[in-house]
């Protein structure tokens, strides 16, 4: 081999670690949690009343994406060894030891404060709003509830219910009862939408030591509780519209997803073991789709 085609390779092997490099740390921001924050916050940017600029909207989702992806890289840092016990997030980049705990930590706290700081351009009421969302994800659900309650995630699950709010926070400079109608929904479709998952990933959730619902509860009760918020769910999604927010486009699709989100989760309660899992894997799939069309929805709606 020539000198310049050792060279060439050697370059080719080096462009491909830095890309991976980048991948690893873009992973650490948790791409698909990241895009759905963004999507509501946008939402509830385009839906609030008043004029609304393109550049302070790009600014604003620009530093709501980073502030999520900010607090995920520090949840991944805080909670390595408990990633490395589970088989759905042993393959993660700290675990893998691909990026280290401390080059983890500094991403997290760099996309974390220059997200905050650069809110501020927008707004000071939109800044403290993503400064106490990241505070409660990172120091109140991941460092304190999620190993020591069974309702982790049901309290936990305000940190994200905020992006609307903060979205609509960047529009007017102010919150309503409009966004606050879209962190009810967002909070009481979170629980039902985890716990399906955790009903498929039981053991493994025992083995690390969190109190997740099915195992301090059982698979039963997990059920049950499941279609009282999907209940609950229902009818929060109908809100927006009976309050005069939102037009009967929305209150068709929210009738419709919350519908067949509802016969979901009674197939689910009358499951038996054999089928348990398969139609918890159906809740927790289309529980993404569920909150996807109830947003989009409400774009359509504002926007037609």
């Amino acid at each position: 081999m020539s000198v310049f085609q050792q060279s060439a390779t050697a370059g080719a092997i080096a462009s491909r670690q830095r890309a991976s490099r980048i991948g690893d740390f873009f992973a650490l921001t948790k791409p698909r949690v990241m895009s759905l924050v963004l999507f509501t916050a946008f939402v509830g940017f385009a839906v609030a009343p008043g004029k609304r600029d393109a550049l302070t909207g790009g600014i604003a989702l620009l530093c709501i994406a980073m502030g999520a992806g900010g607090a995920g890289a520090l949840n991944m840092w805080y909670e390595a060894e408990l990633d490395a016990a589970m088989t759905r997030t042993a393959r993660r980049p700290i675990p893998n030891d691909r990026v280290s705990g401390t080059e983890a930590l500094a991403f997290g706290l760099a996309l974390v404060t220059t997200s905050i700081a650069g809110l501020v351009m927008v707004n000071a009421l939109a800044a403290a709003l993503l400064a106490f969302t990241v505070f409660f994800y990172v120091v109140v659900y991941t460092m304190w509830l999620k190993r020591r309650t069974a309702q982790n995630i049901v309290i936990g699950g305000a940190a994200g219910a905020l992006p609307p709010v903060i979205g609509w926070a960047a529009a007017t400079g102010h919150v309503g009862v409009e966004p606050l109608l879209l962190f009810l929904i967002i909070l009481l479709w979170t629980p039902p939408h985890f716990w399906a998952l955790a009903l498929n990933r039981t053991g493994e959730y025992a083995r690390a030591g969190i109190p997740m619902l099915p195992v301090v509860a059982g698979k039963k009760a997990t059920k049950r509780q499941i279609l009282v918020y999907c209940v609950m769910l229902a009818a929060a999604a109908l809100l927006p519209w009976a309050l005069g927010f939102a037009g009967g486009l929305y209150a068709a699709v929210a009738g419709c997803c919350s519908t067949a989100l509802l016969l979901l989760a009674i197939r689910l309660l009358t499951s038996q073991s054999g089928s348990e899992a398969i139609f918890a894997r159906r809740l927790f799939g289309f529980s993404i789709i569920y909150l996807f069309l109830l947003f989009a929805g409400l774009l359509a709606n504002a926007l037609g």
